[in-house]
């Protein structure tokens, strides 16, 4: 087993005095991070655990991951790779703990907390019947995060006066026959002669409140986490759902000076020294042969390196109030630096960030479909780091810090994440020709706020009564053409280049001044280094590949229902839009496949409403 993979453990039940840790698998460290995170829950064979808060994994071997940026806009001082010990002499490792409590035996049908069956150590079976255990389906949630098992005792114990748990005295059955794929066919029972319910209803928004079922404020992911108080209405949940577990997660890209030189060099070793003194950081530079490879760099600079970093780490944080002003203050040091050649010098290896001009005339992009500026990016370095996550509803701008839920007891000081380096191509979009197709024309504006008027309906929703102000919507004309477009090209390359769409991503810099998208491969696995991304960016290339996407947009095998629609996709946040013609996979989209429109790129069909690419 390859000692990147991080192992997941647990305490194991009680078989003597000492109690020893048990191995239970194996997952991608980016996993940790994207998929199985702190409060996910993970299947292992016929088990189900709950991957629990960073302030119980073993952390010491873990290597550090330096991102100035991105850590000072999350309030931390740095990021780590999840834990993977060496699998001969590992002790401990990511923990996890078991959920959902409620096993089920299929032979003798008892459902009940697992210990009650007795099962053999490190197994999950019934004792009585030797057959394997079956995790329960269903588990219950809130939007803000709280989590526990489905209160089976009283769903069957509904319209009686017994109101505790375990006070009938008698035992619960789980019968699912199969017969047909409803929830009709999935029955509780209980001895004491309750009549058998079956879990149909049980997903309804009000179903559970409306039998006195509360929220406990339960958060089984963490060690010793008192319940809080919960005035958040639970809702049943399949335990595989999606909606259990939604990473609220922030990347950044490594721009200069944090990409190259001795601050990179320094990122690589500053973990052990940034208590230490000047002598002894001179002196591990030496012994440790931290310049052997970069003769151009002196001891000396590696502690002004560190003295620096450290410095900055003294200050208080510029945590962002929210997720948008983060979001926005990182994306615009990245967009200035996209915008500025950064060439390849001789010494590459030291870095992460190389930003150049193609080497042909980009005029006939310029003229015919309002190109600026094209930068190939032939070296980019990504950190994506989780800071907490929701469950029930996916994240949303109007989200308020207590519907985040904690992945420590205490505020840590880090946050797990990995890096990932690829290539990519911006674009930058004539800014003068794009506000006068923004101001000139009012069927523009009016489709960029039909979606608008949807976003800003659902962000008010999201906040309820409680007065924050609604966030703005970002459904400009500008933002929804530049979305749409990072999407037709992510299609069009990915026909064309050989690239799987799940192995691009977008990156979208849009406001009052900026306009432009990032397209590139930043992943973790082979999909990610085929290389060739770089080559798409040639002017003729991407002449070609604007065009061949442009028409392929023009028609989609859903029209005229694609093109006509009033609202479509998720919350009637997108127009014409949908999986025949522009959609991509979640990993690609960093909107979740929202404010999107065909039209602003090729127009309406009775040319009231002309495209910026046509008009």
């Amino acid at each position: 087993m390859s000692p990147a993979n991080p192992r997941l453990r647990r305490r194991g039940l009680p078989a003597g005095p000492v109690r020893t840790a048990r191995r239970l698998g194996e997952v991608r460290r980016a996993q940790l991070v994207t998929t199985y995170g702190v409060g996910a829950v993970i299947a292992v064979e016929n088990e189900s655990f709950l991957v629990r808060g960073v302030d119980s994994w073993d952390v010491s071997e873990a290597p550090f991951i330096i991102e100035p940026r991105l850590s000072r806009k999350l309030g931390v001082k740095g990021f780590r790779l999840p834990p993977a010990p060496d699998p001969d002499r590992a002790t401990d490792g990511v923990r996890a703990v078991r959920f959902p409590v409620m096993y089920s035996c299929p032979a003798c049908r008892l459902l009940q907390p697992f210990r009650k069956f007795n099962p053999p150590t490190g197994k999950a079976e019934c004792s009585t019947c030797q057959e394997s255990l079956v995790p329960s389906r269903f588990v219950m949630a809130c939007t803000r995060g709280h989590l526990e098992d489905f209160p089976f005792w009283k769903w069957v114990h509904r319209g009686t006066r017994r109101t505790e748990p375990g006070t009938c005295g008698g035992e619960l059955s789980f019968h699912a026959d199969g017969s047909t794929a409803s929830l009709r066919a999935v029955r509780i029972a209980c001895s004491c002669g309750a009549e058998e319910v079956s879990m149909e209803g049980a997903f309804r928004r009000q179903a559970l409140r409306d039998l006195g079922i509360r929220c406990g404020g339960r958060r089984p992911w963490l060690k010793d986490a008192p319940a809080e108080g919960c005035d958040e209405p639970p809702r049943t949940l399949q335990r595989g759902s999606s909606s259990v577990w939604f990473p609220v997660m922030h990347s950044a890209l490594s721009i200069p000076p944090w990409s190259e030189g001795i601050d990179k060099i320094t990122a690589r070793v500053y973990a052990k020294l940034k208590d230490e003194d000047a002598a002894f950081i001179r002196r591990y530079v030496q012994v440790e042969n931290v310049l052997k490879h970069h003769p151009q760099y002196t001891p000396d600079e590696v502690v002004a390196c560190v003295e620096r970093w450290r410095a900055q780490e003294s200050e208080p944080p510029e945590e962002a109030e929210g997720d948008d002003d983060a979001r926005a203050d990182l994306y615009r040091g990245e967009y200035d630096s996209l915008c500025k050649p950064h060439p390849e010098r001789e010494d590459a290896a030291d870095q992460d960030f190389v930003c150049e001009p193609p080497v042909d005339p980009i005029d006939a992009l310029r003229a015919s479909h309002g190109v600026a500026q094209v930068m190939l990016l032939k070296r980019l370095r990504e950190v994506r780091a989780l800071q907490s996550f929701r469950r029930v509803e996916e994240p949303s701008p109007a989200d308020g810090p207590q519907r985040r839920a904690a992945i420590s007891l205490e505020k840590p000081d880090w946050l797990p994440a990995f890096e990932v380096s690829g290539e990519g191509v911006f674009l930058r979009l004539d800014n003068e020709r794009l506000r006068a197709w923004e101001e000139e024309h009012p069927g523009v504006d009016a489709r960029a706020r039909r979606i608008r008027h949807n976003h800003e309906r659902l962000l008010r929703e999201r906040i309820g009564p409680s007065g924050k102000p609604v966030p703005t919507s970002q459904a400009t004309p500008r933002f929804v053409l530049l979305h749409t477009l990072a999407h037709v090209l992510i299609n069009e390359w990915s026909l064309d280049g050989g690239y799987p769409a799940a192995a691009l991503r977008e990156r979208l810099y849009a406001d009052e001044e900026m306009a432009g998208v990032l397209i590139y491969t930043a992943t973790s696995d082979s999909a990610g280094s085929l290389g060739g991304i770089v080559a798409q960016g040639d002017p003729d290339r991407l002449d070609a590949t604007l065009r061949a996407a442009l028409q392929r947009a023009r028609w989609c095998s859903n029209d005229p229902l694609c093109m006509e629609s009033e609202a479509s996709g998720a919350d009637g946040l997108n127009l014409a839009a949908c999986h025949a013609c522009v959609l991509l996979p979640e990993t690609s989209c960093e909107n979740n496949n929202i404010l999107l429109d065909r039209a602003a790129l090729i127009g309406t069909p009775d040319l009231r409403t002309p495209g910026f690419f046509t008009g």
